[in-house]
């Protein structure tokens, strides 16, 4: 058998035991070692299992992973979530969907110091859709909202979508993260305009809520110095230059910490919770990532990157076609496999026709992980969708589908923006 005939095989099995519900990581790694073992001889495959698997866990870079999980989670534990729910309604909750623009504003915050797009959705299922229900706010527009919101955890720093991608083509961590800080301001700021349209377009659609004194908002900018205290230290320091990001995850999670217990809000149980929960998720994450380098040997000995390289430039179009054609793939991709999946599954492949065809790598790091975001919440599978429907269980998975039509419109729009101009996200790593 051609070792193109090997590689279609292979792809073909790794769908095939994904469709099955094998774990990605566990079929990656199977199907790596297999297509290996059949080229190269199964000794050899057999020792790539134990060198890759103590390399990767052992290895210092990979140690951002972990130690920006375990960030979030004393985040979340801490209840910073909702003092940031809380302060944005006092100064927006007055509007006409100001609930809606209390979220994302919410949601902007938490990601910034959790960096997950589940645990964000996640989080404000339980803090926001209350609060948006007892207003009489419809379901589908608070589900909608909660999961256009929680996308934004995978733009802000510290992502850890943008680490992943980092690792595997070798590209500066740190000038990922500020890359991603004004496309996560710019959705930001085309969601509250969607929200706002959507109560212009329908009045009787979106409540206001009762105004707030001024007093009650600086009392309430007093309870989140803690978070913002913290993300300004861990980003200030990777843009400063005074820690690598790997420092930076580790000075994360024991500020966050140190943070939690100085305001009471951690107890020895949410401590244990939170150990467990990162340890669990970090698991989850390295068992990805091995299989992925397994799978990537694989790929290797058979030249797949190259010859899809070759492919993709010869198809007659200029780079944004073929730009266009790799976006299309991964918005297909959305509907079957959760972000991460994609990016460690697909990066090592695209990645070398990227470079050859000119784009910048971080500012198609942005762009990727924008595109693979969109694959959380559009239909059929959309991982935040399940996520709040696992939270509230009166809502149906049509109404949450129904309600983000208006952000997946927004999210295309600002795709196509960032495409346009590219100087959104290679500004300020240019200025690094």
């Amino acid at each position: 058998m051609s070792t193109d005939a090997v590689a279609v095989s292979g792809f073909v099995a790794l769908f095939g035991l994904i469709l099955l519900r094998v774990p990605v990581g566990m079929a990656m790694g199977l199907v790596g070692v297999t297509g290996f073992g059949y080229l190269a001889g199964i000794g050899p495959a057999l020792k790539l299992i134990s060198q890759t698997s103590m390399r990767t866990v052992t290895d210092y870079t990979f140690g951002v992973i972990p130690m920006f999980l375990l960030m979030g989670a004393f985040v979340s534990a801490s209840g910073m979530s909702r003092d940031l729910f809380h302060t944005a309604n006092r100064f927006v909750g007055h509007l006409r969907g100001g609930l809606g623009f209390a979220t994302i504003a919410a949601c902007a915050g938490f990601a910034a110091i959790s960096g997950s797009s589940v645990a964000t959705a996640a989080t404000f299922s339980t803090v926001a859709y209350p609060e948006m229900r007892r207003f009489n706010y419809p379901q589908s527009f608070a589900t909608g909202v909660i999961a256009a919101g929680g996308t934004l955890g995978a733009m802000f720093p510290p992502s850890t979508v943008l680490v992943v991608y980092g690792i595997i083509t070798e590209q500066d961590i740190g000038k990922l993260f500020i890359a991603g800080v004004i496309p996560g301001l710019l959705a930001v700021a085309m969601y509250m305009v969607t929200i706002k349209l959507i109560g212009l377009a329908k009045p009787d659609f979106l409540p206001a809520g009762e105004r707030a004194s001024w007093a009650e908002r600086v009392e309430g900018l007093r309870n989140i110095w803690a978070p913002l205290a913290l993300f300004l230290f861990v980003i200030g320091g990777l843009y400063g230059g005074l820690f690598t990001p790997t420092e930076a995850g580790g000075v994360g999670a024991g500020g966050a910490f140190v943070l939690g217990l100085l305001r009471g809000k951690l107890s020895r149980r949410d401590i244990r919770r939170s150990l467990l929960q990162a340890t669990r998720t970090a698991a989850a994450v390295f068992t990805i990532l091995i299989g992925a380098l397994l799978f990537g040997y694989f790929l290797t000995i058979t030249q797949t990157p190259q010859k899809i390289t070759l492919f993709l430039t010869d198809l007659g179009l200029d780079r944004y076609g073929v730009l266009a054609v790799i976006m299309l793939m991964y918005l297909v991709l959305g509907c079957l496999m959760d972000a991460m999946a994609m990016i460690i599954l697909t990066v090592p492949i695209v990645f070398p026709a990227i470079r050859a065809l000119g784009f910048d790598p971080i500012w198609f790091g942005v762009i990727i992980v924008m595109t693979v975001e969109l694959g959380l919440i559009h239909p059929p599978v959309g991982m935040n969708v399940f996520v709040i429907k696992s939270v509230i269980d009166d809502v149906k998975f049509s109404t949450i589908f129904r309600g983000v039509i208006p952000f997946i419109i927004t999210d295309l729009l600002r795709l196509v923006l960032l495409i346009a101009f590219p100087i959104l996200a290679v500004y300020l790593p240019s200025r690094m």
